[in-house]
């Protein structure tokens, strides 16, 4: 069978022929492969890590370094990942970045016996050999995972809604929100289950590298149009005088990446977005010794997870129907208050009402996440280059995700207190949010920011 034909949009499935609009469909399965991305990202590596350092005899530095190396690769080589999913789809993109990030755990699970092999041979240290290892290995995983696998299943979902693309991203950020919150305690349960955490990571790269792209293959579409159907499940003479194709064919929003980078919209956005990825992903990565400089014990620390995502996932709902009624600047002013009063109550920590103000906070901060990064490039620049520009965005916030706890644990190590690095994470947002109301409307109409 040639290639053509296995990428055929109507095999083996013909999405004309299921029942209900097959956009809902490409909403289940576009949660799925982004849940599947979990092992690329920080909450998955994070289960590991203590089991990596007592394999490989690296310090925890070392091993954080190794990761830090690995993130800002993967978000450098983004924005070419993003020009490739234009070019070959959401389909074969998600396929190919599956069967890479099962290579990547497979190849992980096996960085103590190749250190020590390689070691043997080339009289080198097994502790450097390790540490590139990781390196190399943390890249390929942080790309395939939480890049180019989460970006493919993600964009593929506003490109089959348009009038209701806030209700699907809203019910997008319920499942993913939901996922994400239990991942910890599954994947800890699953190494345990597995027989060690080496098991573990054979055992999902087969998952991740087998299941996945079998799914993507089966049941993800680029477009609704390829498939001889139309956006929101529209009949097929859904026009009317006024504008015959239905609405979408006649959108002129099709702007590249370099419109996009140069309208004020974008960086809002983007910047929006990545102040969040910074602080939170320090604020996870801390959160036990933040805890402790509060007087809170582990469990009381971790503790607060569970309500920040429930937060989070009645957020998210609400800013998704929001977001196909209201402009996106709204939403976005929305995460920014989040965020300032989250990182602002979160230095009071230790007192009852800043632990519940930073719980709504960052809860609040997480829904409206889900809600932008799915509808607002889409929404602001079309779909046709779709890749090329949210791509650019996910680099910012990959690599901010790797500054964000080294700049809180700077704060920690020379000034004796994580607030410092706090208090400038709720000023940041505060300073994004005048560029927010300041940035002009890049659709030709005017009525998206």
């Amino acid at each position: 069978m040639t290639r053509s034909r296995l990428l055929d949009p109507n095999r083996p499935l013909r999405p004309t022929l299921v029942p209900v609009f097959y956009g809902w469909v490409v909403l289940g399965v576009g949660a799925i492969g982004i849940l599947a991305s979990i092992p690329g990202q920080t909450m998955g590596v994070s289960v590991f890590s203590d089991h990596l350092i007592e394999a490989t005899g690296l310090s925890r530095v070392r091993l954080a370094n190794a990761y830090l190396i690995g993130t800002l690769a993967s978000g450098l080589l983004l924005p070419f990942g993003g020009r490739l999913l234009d070019r070959f789809g959401e389909r074969v993109t998600a396929i190919v970045s599956s069967i890479a990030l099962g290579v990547a755990l497979l190849g992980l699970s096996q960085v103590d016996r190749a250190a020590r092999a390689v070691a043997g041979v080339a009289g080198v240290g097994a502790g450097a050999i390790a540490f590139v290892y990781l390196a190399c290995g943390f890249s390929l995983l942080r790309f395939s995972g939480q890049g180019m696998l989460t970006l493919a299943s993600r964009n593929m979902v506003p490109k089959w809604f348009e009038r209701r693309r806030g209700l699907a991203s809203g019910l997008l950020s319920v499942i993913v929100s939901l996922g994400f919150s239990i991942a910890p305690l599954v994947l800890a349960a699953w190494i345990r289950s597995a027989g060690g955490w080496r098991e573990a990571w054979i055992e999902l790269a087969a998952a991740c590298g087998l299941g996945m792209s079998l799914v993507a293959w089966l049941f993800y579409r680029d477009d609704p149009e390829q498939c001889g159907l139309r956006m929101d499940g529209r009949p097929a003479n859904g026009g009317s005088a006024a504008d015959p194709s239905g609405g979408e064919a006649s959108d002129p929003r099709n702007y590249d990446l370099a419109f996009a980078l140069r309208t004020g919209a974008f960086w809002a956005v983007t910047l929006t977005l990545s102040i969040h990825s910074a602080f939170i992903t320090g604020i996870t990565f801390h959160i036990v010794d933040l805890g402790a400089a509060a007087g809170l014990d582990q469990d009381a620390a971790v503790g607060l997870f569970p309500p920040i995502a429930v937060v989070g996932v009645t957020v998210g709902f609400l800013s998704g129907a929001a977001a196909d009624r209201f402009r996106l600047r709204t939403i976005v002013a929305a995460m920014l208050v989040f965020e300032a009063i989250g990182y602002f109550a979160i230095t009071g920590l230790a007192e009852p009402l800043p632990r519940a103000v930073a719980i709504l906070g960052l809860g609040g901060t997480s829904g409206c996440f889900g809600t932008l990064t799915t509808v607002a490039a889409a929404k602001l620049f079309g779909r046709t280059h779709l890749g090329s520009v949210s791509s650019a965005q996910m680099s910012s916030l990959v690599m901010s995700s790797a500054l964000g706890p080294s700049l809180l644990a700077i704060s920690r190590d020379t000034l004796d207190s994580y607030g410092p690095a706090l208090v400038v994470g709720g000023v940041l947002p505060l300073l994004v949010l005048a560029l927010a109301f300041l940035a002009r409307d890049p659709a030709p109409r005017g009525d998206v920011w």
